[in-house]
């Protein structure tokens, strides 16, 4: 394997920061939420009148930046909530729902390391929306705003201080304990960045009024102008007498902008502290941009050591906070006071005494948010949240207020969002959208009432579907009921009225990360009998995710593996439909809505290759086809309801039939209109349906379209040819209707004169009592492809785009865009040049199927979605922008055309609408086929509880549309699927029926217990433990695990555990006294767990548990297949490795532990019985077993032993310097070992003389997290993930000379993950189309990937490649760095550097492709690709073939 490729599968999950902002709206702006009317609250309190304007949250997780905006939800307007928005939290302050929705989401070439959000400034109405700050690893900053007219961010600046000409900035230091750290003034006139230490960059914002040169978008977008950056310069701190910067922040109440600075005058250590221990000061610098200017003016000295952060103080008080990790100080220039935490918080001197808390807690690693102007909330490291309540007298403080509130998840960050919201971001566990109140408690009554509230969290959801919504972990906490009334300050004097808050979670975001560990196994239902890719989808992958509280197992699934309910073999079926049916007979009285969901399906129509079957679904699916007036004697093209559900329209090749039930009311025949000859009708015939009721369109097999127009009165139909459509000289190569309706239509808003547009007799028919029907759209794609909307029935065209095909990052309305803003036109005549090859590719490439829809919800907007000749999928999202240079430039385009009537041209015409192109990762294009064109897109409103579409197909996917964002996740359990569509009765709740190739029927559910709004479905097990290592035992289908929990012991039986027993002197506790020895300590316990999943896919069982010895930590557990020599067999143990952690006093030891599981059958209690325990020197950090041997790392040394059934026996053993092995692989007799510092090394195990033999190693000094082989055919490679988040392959190559005669490693290539990777998995991968062929054993066949998992909760994979198409696509990666506008600026060549950290290192060869970039090039207009693919001298299906096998290679699960 000379060559690889590195993909992500699964983007990171852990989110580092968040912040807040109105990006995407003003803060005067917010037309989403009326204002409701607070509770007649206390007096001096300010009543709060609704919960005004929200901001945007803006997230970070590892490279993957989010924008969502919240959304409320009043009280009243349950209806139109979509099936699966449970409604989480009760009714809080007259808000019903809050649910976060995604506005726009980027994978960047570069780690965000901090983030901030530049803000307006001031509040005076200014009309400038927020920008977001970036900032990535060294020195380089982005600042990004909102851009309406392509609904996405879009670089305002860019500022770099890297590179040869700031290198004095790092004055010779090479690493840094942190990245840079962003911080922005709260008026937004400037913001600062620490760089390198102690360098400070200076941004200073521009004046309101002021853009980009040439900007004229004052004037066009409304208005709306973002903050942005016009200059920055660099302060160097050193000059200020700073050594050790901690902190810095911006303060409130200024005139000029005011940074305060924590930083450390002379630094102190661990064995100093009891004499130095108040080394850190702040101070205060005011910050003249102009001037370039800093001068001091004020400062605090003596602060504790320990100090680490600073929080501004809102207006109107101001002032400061340092937070420590034993006490609070509160300075300002005029006051100041503190706040000890616990006994370890030391004043100055002796004489004073500190005031203390009521209660002891420590501060370190807290994070810090402000929900009142005088409330703090802080977030401590066991994840319990705290109210710091100033208590001031005018601009004075007098004291600081700690309070207890309740526990929460371990939090990353936190934000608040507007007045009633906050944000709990988290990387060990799920974020979470906290809604919060505060009233005033001077009397009990209200507080009581408070009280409730507060206690009626998640009251109203059945407890299995608050289960499925929830984040298993995060919600249980807060739910468990502790603390339930939430006292902002307890009432110890009089004039202090008490403010009491309470809290609801509202939504929570999913974290499968910090993954330490995974191990793949069988799913519950898998099928034993399957093949080829069917087979991947038996496996799942079972994780250790989270930590402490949040601890839990994610199970990992790629692909969807339906429940099955039932199946029937079924072949020669083309397709299935269900069909509702409502009787005249006034069952519809109870409300519209509740039973429009609800309401079972009538029938199910079968369409075999030359008849029809009718099943009835009733409680039983019983044949009817004798007994209906279906049409049964041929095909049925499709089938569905008209007419609310009264009537059900079955269309097939030649006519359609009207259905009362199962009778016939008309029958329709398409014959042909009069215009045309009539030999041309036998050849026209049906070939796809759309119906929008009472609309049905047909496109008959030559082109052409007849819609069908129901009067609902008489529940007739009658056949039409749109006017437009009968003159046409182009054929029609796909067209849809679009149904736009509830809660109101969404188009209406894209016409300039929005109520004129759609007709006033339409707007008066609606007043009439008869709700709003909403309106229709037919969407046409012709063979040239264009593509147009159209009104129906009037069929004016309201938007059309050329070129729709090719697939651009935005769709606008032709008469809109201008010449100037088209950027392809001015690349004409290169065009041409590239010859013909070119266009006959674009000519034969037609869309195929076109479906639009806008899935239920408030704020739902319309996808459309488009299928090509070769199997590409595209994918748009409506949005509207009102630009206000559209009208003048619609006059110009028409005038030149003068058939065209102008008045009704520019009435109607949807100037605001626009389409933004979506992405979608996880989708696997499907190869063109020569089948004849089914209808391959299903549309569900309700699948258990989600929402979205089916695409059949050789590889069937699901789109669920969770927050506006669409989650694909494949189905590869059955291969290639014909049909698909929603069953809904008595038997199968919102389930479903789909047709697989093979010719069987399959009725199935979704399954309930995995959660689908993530990259991959993840069901979570909480834990409430920290898990550590998994392992799986096939045999039984068990996981066993490491997990340890904390607990708080005496401190005196914590100090008794730390005696060295061998010499058994005793602890003196001479430093001691009485009460010291009562003091608790926390300290983990660690078991082995053992669990089953459980077969209905409810909460897993914990079948047994090994309990460790106390002060023992178990560091590995694997499952080992050992040689018994005296039996002559092989038998399966579990083998534990464990270490005693004993302080530095006591010599190390571990111990080896086997046990062997469910062997005596006959008593299920003893599942696991220790066969062997053995104490050794040294920690044992890894096992594995080799060739029957088991091998074990014990401190320096690695033994391997041989078991005789009762004992284990050294027979060789080998001194590597190791220092701590962190991972031992295995391929045959070769062994792979990684060392905690000292890299890699290579060994082999000779049986004959019994010995274990350096080949080779790695001489560098290699921080190892894990090690894996990865075998191509017959070649065998070392790769090593380190530290530095890098990922190398390294190869033995003895006939090299560069190899010291074998002795050393070689570099085959190296590359920057990004991220920890923390294991290693070795996988085979899928013969792909082209090797199908290859003789089985062959190199081809032999072929293996490496999964891997990190501590962002990221998987990805590094994958071999044959040398052709490595070549093929480096060159294609190459090209991209240029042809793709990158978000943010970043680069993704040094993004992928090999990062050093400043050790010496000799670059290694670029052998891996990235495909985080190339899969940019499926995203590109199709005459870009194109072009590019001539560039690089091969094909655009050579390149996305290459890409798509090694997506389908990778299809692990």
């Amino acid at each position: 394997m000379s060559y690889a490729a590195f993909k992500m599968m699964h983007w990171p999950t852990g989110i580092e920061n968040c912040a807040s902002g109105f990006i995407t709206h003003r803060a005067d702006v917010v037309p989403e939420i009326p204002p409701i009317q607070a509770d007649d609250m206390e007096s001096e309190w300010p009543a709060r009148k609704g919960v005004g304007p929200v901001p945007n949250l803006v997230v970070t997780a590892g490279n993957v930046l989010e924008v969502y905006v919240v959304r409320v939800q009043e009280e009243d307007n349950r209806a139109s909530r979509p099936p699966s928005e449970a409604n989480r939290g009760g009714v809080m302050a007259g808000i019903s729902g809050v649910s976060l929705e995604l506005v726009c989401n980027y994978k960047l070439h570069g780690n965000v390391e901090t983030m901030a959000v530049l803000s307006m400034g001031g509040g005076d109405g200014s009309r400038r929306r927020d920008s977001i700050i970036l900032a990535f690893q060294d020195a380089k900053i982005s600042v990004l705003e909102f851009d309406d007219s392509m609904h996405g961010l879009r670089t305002s600046s860019m500022h770099c201080f890297e590179g040869s000409e700031w290198n004095y900035l790092k004055r010779g230091r090479e690493s840094f304990a942190r990245g840079p750290l962003v911080k922005v003034d709260p008026l937004g006139r400037c913001g600062g960045v620490l760089v390198y230490g102690l360098q400070m960059i200076i941004l200073k914002a521009a004046q309101a009024g002021y853009g980009l040169v040439g900007d004229d978008e004052a004037s066009g977008s409304g208005g709306t102008i973002s903050a942005r950056i016009e200059s920055s310069y660099v302060i160097s701190l050193r000059d200020l007498d700073m050594k050790h910067v901690k902190d810095f922040t911006f303060v409130h109440g200024y005139i000029e902008p005011v940074m305060v600075i924590l930083h450390e005058r002379e630094l102190t250590w661990a064995g100093r502290v009891s004499w130095k221990h108040h080394t850190c000061m702040i101070s205060a610098l005011s910050i003249s941009t102009t001037l370039k200017q800093h001068p001091l003016i004020w400062s605090a000295v003596n602060l504790p050591h320990d100090a680490y952060k600073l929080l501004a103080v809102p207006s109107p008080i101001g002032g400061v906070l340092v937070i420590s990790a034993n006490s609070i100080h509160y300075h300002s220039q005029s006051a100041s006071c503190t706040l000890a935490l616990n006994p370890f918080a030391l004043p100055v001197d002796s004489s004073q005494e500190m005031p203390r808390s009521s209660f002891n807690v420590e501060l370190d690693a807290s994070h810090a948010t402000w929900l009142l102007h005088d409330v703090a909330m802080l977030s401590t490291k066991l994840g319990e949240l705290l109210l710091l309540t100033l208590v001031y007298d005018g601009r004075v403080v007098q004291r600081l207020e700690l309070s207890k509130s309740r526990a929460s998840v371990l939090t990353s960050g936190i934000a608040t969002l507007g007045n009633s919201f906050f944000f709990l971001a988290s990387r060990l566990g799920d974020s979470m959208l906290v809604q919060y109140t505060c009233g005033m408690g001077t009397s009990m009554s209200t507080s009581a009432h408070v009280k409730e509230e507060g206690g009626d969290i998640e009251a109203d959801t059945p407890s299995a579907k608050r289960l499925r919504r929830s984040s298993s972990d995060a919600l249980q906490d807060i739910v468990s009921g502790e603390e339930l009334s939430l006292y902002g300050s307890t009432p110890n004097n009089s004039e202090s009225a008490q403010k009491v808050f309470s809290f609801a979670v509202r939504d929570s975001l999913i974290n499968i990360g910090p993954l330490k560990d995974f191990s793949y196994g069988l799913r519950i239902n898998a099928d034993p009998n399957a093949t080829g890719i069917a087979k991947q989808s038996n496996y799942e992958l079972v994780c250790c995710s989270g930590h402490g509280k949040n601890g839990a197992l994610c199970v990992l699934q790629q692909s969807i593996r339906p429940e099955l309910i039932t199946e029937v073999e079924l072949p020669g079926c083309k397709g299935i439909w269900t069909v509702y049916h409502k009787s005249a007979r006034g069952l519809n009285t109870d409300s519209k809505v509740g039973s429009e969901d609800d309401e079972y399906h009538a029938y199910l129509v079968i369409s075999l290759e030359s008849r029809t079957m009718v099943l009835e679904t009733a409680d039983l699916l019983g044949e009817v086809t004798e007994s209906v007036d279906y049409y049964v004697q041929g095909s049925t093209v499709a089938a569905g309801n008209l007419f609310g559900r009264r009537r059900v329209i079955q269309v097939f090749a030649r006519g359609a039939r009207i259905l009362d039930g199962s009778y016939m009311t008309q029958d329709l025949s398409l014959g042909v209109p009069n215009s045309e000859s009539s030999s041309s009708a036998e050849s026209s015939a049906v070939s796809s349906v759309s119906i929008a009721d009472p609309y049905v369109l047909l496109r008959m097999s030559d082109g052409s379209i007849r819609l069908l127009v129901g009067d609902p009165s008489t529940c007739t139909v009658s056949i039409t040819v749109p006017p437009i459509f009968e003159s046409l000289k182009e054929s029609i190569s796909a067209c849809t209707l679009y149904h736009d309706k509830e809660p109101e239509p969404w188009l209406r808003k894209a016409s300039t004169d929005a109520w004129l547009s759609t007709g006033v007799g339409e707007a008066i028919d609606g007043a009439d009592g008869a709700h709003d029907q909403g309106d229709i759209y037919c969407v046409v794609c012709y063979e040239s492809g264009t593509l147009e909307i159209f009104d129906v029935p009037s069929f004016k065209c309201v938007f059309s785009v050329d070129k729709f095909v090719s697939g651009k990052s935005l769709l606008v309305d032709t008469f809109v865009r201008e010449a100037s803003q088209d950027p392809h036109s001015g690349n004409k005549s290169s065009e041409e040049v590239a010859g013909q090859i070119k266009k006959e590719t674009v000519q034969n490439m037609k869309v195929v199927e076109l479906a639009m829809q806008r899935w239920s919800g408030q704020h739902t907007r319309p996808f459309l979605f488009g299928i090509l000749t070769d199997g590409t999928m595209l994918c748009y999202h409506a949005y509207l922008y009102e630009g206000q240079e559209n009208i003048t430039k619609i006059e110009e385009a028409v005038s030149g055309d003068n058939a065209v009537d102008l008045s009704s041209m520019s009435s109607s015409r949807f100037r605001n609408l626009r389409f933004v192109r979506v992405p979608l990762e996880t989708f696997t294009r499907e190869e063109a086929s020569a089948v004849s064109p089914c209808q391959r897109i299903t549309i569900f409103k309700n699948v258990g509880g989600y929402q979205g579409l089916f695409l059949c197909g050789a590889r069937p996917a699901w789109f669920m549309v969770c927050r506006e964002r669409l989650r694909v996740h494949p189905q590869l359990c059955d291969g290639s699927i014909v049909a698909f569509t929603v069953l809904h009765n008595v038997n199968c709740n919102h389930g479903l029926i789909y047709v697989t190739s093979q010719g069987f029927l399959k009725i199935c559910q979704l399954p309930s217990v995995s959660s689908y709004d993530n990259y991959w479905p993840v069901q979570k097990i909480p834990l409430k433990g920290t898990p550590h290592q998994v392992t799986y035992f096939a045999e039984k289908n068990l996981y066993p695990l490491i997990v340890s929990v904390p607990a708080v012991k005496p401190l005196n039986q914590v100090l008794s555990s730390l005696v060295d027993q061998e010499v058994g002197n005793q602890v003196e506790h001479d430093g001691l006294n009485s009460d010291d020895l009562h003091r608790t300590y926390t300290v983990d316990e660690f078991e082995i767990r053992i669990l089953e999943p459980e077969k209905s896919g409810g909460p897993w069982q914990t079948k047994a548990t090994i309990p460790m010895q106390s002060s023992e930590n178990a560091l590995t557990v694997r499952m080992v297949t050992l040689f018994n020599t005296t039996t002559k067999e092989n038998e399966t143990l579990l083998a534990v490795g464990t270490a005693y952690v004993q302080g530095e006093d006591v010599a190390a030891r571990g111990r080896v532990l086997l046990y062997s599981i469910g062997r005596n059958t006959d008593n299920p209690q003893n599942l696991v019985s220790e066969v062997y325990a053995k104490e050794l020197k040294g920690a044992i950090s890894a096992l594995a077993s080799l060739q029957g041997h088991l091998l074990i790392a014990s401190g320096p040394k690695i033994i391997l032993h041989k078991w005789t059934g009762t004992e284990l026996n050294g027979v060789a053993f080998y001194d590597a310097p190791p220092l701590y092995v962190v991972s031992l692989n295995i391929v045959k007799n070769f062994i792979l070992l990684g060392d905690i510092h000292k890299s890699i090394y290579f060994l082999s195990w000779k049986e004959q003389g019994a010995q274990l033999s350096l080949l080779a190693k790695d001489f560098g000094n290699l921080d190892c997290f894990t090690t894996e082989f990865l075998i191509d055919g017959t070649t065998l490679s070392l790769v090593v993930a380190d530290e530095q988040k890098n990922v190398q392959i390294f190869y033995y190559a003895p006939k090299m000379s560069e190899s010291w005669k074998g002795q050393k490693l070689l570099s085959r290539a190296e590359f920057h993950v990004g991220a920890h990777v923390t294991k290693f998995l070795r996988l085979q991968m899928l013969p792909i189309s082209s090797d199908r062929n290859a003789a089985p054993g062959s190199e081809k066949t032999n072929r293996f990937a490496l999964l891997f998992g990190t501590l962002d909760g990221s998987l990805g994979c590094v994958a071999p490649l044959e040398e052709l198409t490595f070549r093929r696509l480096q060159t294609l990666q190459r090209k991209l760095v240029d042809a793709v506008p990158h978000v943010a600026g970043l680069n993704p060549r040094a993004f992928r550097q090999f990062r050093s950290n400043g050790k010496a290192h000799k670059p290694g060869p670029d052998n891996i492709v990235d495909c985080e970039l190339l899969c940019h090039y499926e995203m590109l207009p199709l005459e870009e690709q194109l072009d590019i693919a001539n560039q690089v001298g091969t094909t655009r299906a050579q390149i996305l073939s290459n890409l798509n096998d090694l997506s389908l290679g990778m299809n692990f699960l």
